[in-house]
């Protein structure tokens, strides 16, 4: 392990010299790049460095027990931290390991939150409203910004389908396990004889894509643009707004029309569409992969029932982990840390089983 720390800390002191470089430093691309790696080291360096402090100082402590000739008391008290320093030890070397675990490359990756109300009509579309209020409400908390690029809305305030940008660093890293179906167990305002009823939504959650990731050939779009509809003011039901675009090697159909502008409503359906190819490549390339990581908070797969919300008895539980917490009042209130943070730690120590097992 130590050889692989110590390359860790070479590598940083030559990212610590590049940064210096003026050949780099004139060179935007570039000094991102090794200003993201010099960053992503950091806590990883400040880690290595107190281990090697806590084991420096236990070699010391473990010399004065051998040494005959060592002061009693002075012998004692060293006794007396031995076995509080190899347990402090442990703890940080399982905290680097956590720091050492393969970084998702999405994860301070923009993400495009998509919601599609499923089975129980204007239930599911009120519970799709409901999801996305929590999100938005946990997305500030994080201190993200949010943006409808696309809505569908029933009459009596829910949502057929919604979708939205999250921006802000880490944000797939918070929301890139909500993907899934979510079913909610309540009573309906409509209903006169108090059953609960059971709805679902299917949330899916991609990583913004770059242009270049995804490449997109003009030749490979049709582009239509027709009168939008549906609520939306004075203007927008009376030009030709609304933009549908279908990407056609992979018949992707992206449909924008919150925007007045044209040109606004392709630009959102271009951000929609370039999120949807990456998440697809990026799809059929985990395919590919071995088996090894299907067990990780379930699959993925936006078929998946991953989470129940039950209203009479205040509580949520997410079957990929057998979590339940009775605070449901709370995390659709936009407070998911523990929620968030239980799903991170089942999926650290996933991986941590599969680096023991390879």
């Amino acid at each position: 392990m130590h050889a692989q720390l110590d390359e860790i800390l070479r590598r940083y002191r030559e990212l610590t010299t590049q940064l210096a470089d003026p050949s780099v430093t004139s060179n935007a691309k570039k000094y991102t790049e090794i200003s993201r790696e010099y960053s992503h080291l950091g806590p990883v360096v400040d880690a290595i460095n107190s281990l090697y402090a806590l084991e420096s100082e236990l070699s010391g402590n473990q010399e004065l027990l051998e040494d005959a000739e060592c002061d009693p008391e002075l012998r004692e008290l060293a006794a007396s931290e031995v076995g509080d320093l190899k347990s402090t030890i442990t703890a940080q070397k399982r905290s680097l390991t956590l720091l050492l675990l393969p970084k998702d490359p999405n994860d301070d990756r923009n993400v495009i939150l998509e919601i599609r109300a499923g089975t129980g009509g204007d239930e599911a579309a009120l519970f799709a409203s409901d999801l996305f209020r929590m999100y938005s409400r946990f997305a500030e908390r994080r201190g993200f910004r949010r943006e409808i690029l696309s809505a569908s809305e029933t009459g009596i305030g829910g949502y057929k389908e919604i979708v939205a940008q999250i921006s802000g660093v880490g944000a797939f890293a918070c929301f890139k396990f909500e993907s899934g179906v979510h079913r909610v167990q309540r009573v309906p305002s409509t209903e006169t004889q108090g059953r609960i009823h059971t709805s679902a939504c299917t949330v899916a959650i991609l990583p913004e894509a770059d242009e270049v990731e995804t490449n997109i050939k003009s030749e490979e779009l049709r582009i239509d643009v027709y009168r939008a509809s549906g609520p939306g003011g004075q203007c927008v039901n009376t030009t030709d707004s609304a933009v549908r675009i279908t990407h056609l090697p992979t018949k992707i159909v992206v449909i924008c029309q919150d925007e007045k502008s044209q040109h606004k409503n392709r630009a959102k359906a271009m951000k929609v569409l370039q999120a949807r190819l990456l998440d697809k490549l990026q799809q059929e390339a985990h395919d590919i992969r071995a088996e090894e990581r299907r067990g990780m908070i379930g699959s993925g797969d936006r078929s998946e029932r991953i989470r129940t919300y039950n209203y009479p008895q205040g509580r949520i539980t997410d079957h990929r982990i057998n979590l339940t917490l009775y605070k449901l009042e709370q995390i659709l209130g936009g407070d998911m840390e523990e929620l968030i943070q239980s799903l991170l730690s089942h999926h650290q120590a996933a991986l941590m089983g599969g680096e023991a097992a390879a």
